[in-house]
This record gives C-alpha cells, structure tokens and sequence, in this order.
C-alpha cells in the first residue's frame, strides 16, 4: 500500500510540474488573454466619452507630453481625469493603467479625434533594445553598433557586434516580423516599409498618396491600432521610405 501510495505522489507531483512548464511554454505573457486586443465595443466606448468630454469642455483629456515625442505615442488619454470628473466609471482592463497591455491615444487630435492603442508589448521589447544600443555606446566611446545602410537615414543594428541574439518582433498589423532601423543618434525604430507597401498595393494606383503625406497613416486608418516606434514614411520612387522629418 505505502508503495502504491508513493508512486502516485510521484506521479501526480510529475503531473503538476509538468503543467507548470508547459504552461509556461505555451502562454506567455504577450499572449495571455489582458494582452489580447480588446473587444471593438470597449474601444468604440472610449471613444464616445472623448467625444463628450471634447464637447463639454472644448479640450481633450490627454497627458502632458515631451515636444520629441512620436506622434503615435503622444496623447495618451488621461483616464484619471475622466474618472475624476465622473465620465467614467472604470479604466477599460487591457489600459496600461489598469494592468493591460495597450496605451489609450488619440491621433488626428486637431482634425478628427479618433481613439487608438499602441501595443505595449512591441514597445519594450523595442526599448530593451534601445537600452542595449545605449550599453554598447557606453562602453565604446560613443560609438553606434551600425550595420548596413537601409535608407538615407537609417542602418540596420549590427547585432553580433553587440553580442545580443535579434529579436523576434512582429508587426501588428500583418504578423510579418519586422526588421530594426536606427538613425545617426542611436535612436532605435520598427522598420514599416513591408507593411505600409502591403497597403499601397491595395489602394491601386489611382489612389496613392503623394510625396509629402506621411505614410504612417496609411497603416493607422486601417486598425485600431498604431505603428509601434515608427519613423516617418514618404513615397520616394514609388516606394515608401523612412525618413526623420
């Protein structure tokens, strides 16, 4: 009996660690169920209260920003305030401020003040390496681990000079992993152009942008959501191209 005992208690014990990895394995954080995108009504009523609260009060309830700040980081919605002046009864879950993975902005802020999320996910993984760029700089004298021109603007990251494996980082607009880009100032960002060429090709020739428009939007007006640590895109050649300004 005690051996049958003891061999179940092994057994079970085994059972429980094993659950324990696997669970590990197969869910982690990014995709636990506060990290998933959050119902389209849960966004469409936050849009509703920004709505109201800009017709009652003429201004929008958003956090103060850097001025260098990118424009689809900006105007985080200022979810205390609304609670304070009794537009809302409770932060939405998947908000940042409530433990969730997604900040709540506005983009079109002049124009047309339209709700948006930034996934938080994509944006640390891309400041943990902005955090390994500024290690190596440290430590070589200012010097930016560099790798091949992109575009004008813009290198790769030489990740074996670093000394780092790259990362996996998927867009979240198709799923595609997207490469890293950096500018002359160490400044790290997502590289779009697969994307937002994805979406050219559908809109045809007849309804591209033109030169100036910043293609960005392009990738934004589609979803709810917007492109994380990205930099300006223009149509140079036919072909959107990163750029600073």
């Amino acid at each position: 009996m005690k051996r049958n005992f003891f061999k179940h208690a092994a057994a079970a014990a085994l059972i429980a660690v094993m659950t324990v990895l696997l669970s590990g394995c197969l869910y982690p954080k990014d995709q636990l169920e506060q990290n998933k995108m959050p119902p389209k009504d849960a966004i469409l009523s936050v849009q509703a209260v920004i709505d109201q609260y800009q017709k009652d009060t003429g201004l929008l309830p958003i956090q103060n920003s850097k001025p260098d700040t990118l424009v689809y980081e900006k105007y985080r919605i200022d979810f205390d305030k609304l609670q304070r002046m009794n537009y809302i009864s409770e932060i939405p879950a998947t908000a940042y401020e409530k433990g969730g993975s997604y900040y709540y902005l506005i983009i079109n802020e002049e124009t047309d003040p339209t709700v948006k999320l930034m996934n938080l996910v994509i944006y640390q993984q891309v400041n943990d390496l902005q955090a390994s760029v500024k290690s190596y700089s440290d430590a070589h004298k200012g010097k930016l681990p560099a790798g091949k021109s992109v575009y004008p603007d813009f290198t790769g990251l030489d990740f074996k000079e670093m000394g780092i494996k790259e990362p996996v980082l998927s867009s979240v607009f198709s799923g595609q992993t997207l490469s890293t880009i950096m500018d002359a100032k160490g400044n790290v960002y997502l590289d779009y152009g697969i994307d937002i060429t994805q979406v050219l090709q559908k809109l045809g020739s007849g309804k591209k942008p033109d030169d100036k428009q910043d293609l960005r939007a392009l990738l934004a007006n589609q979803s709810d959501l917007v492109p994380v640590k990205a930099p300006i895109y223009r149509l140079r050649g036919g072909e959107p191209q990163a750029m600073l300004k």
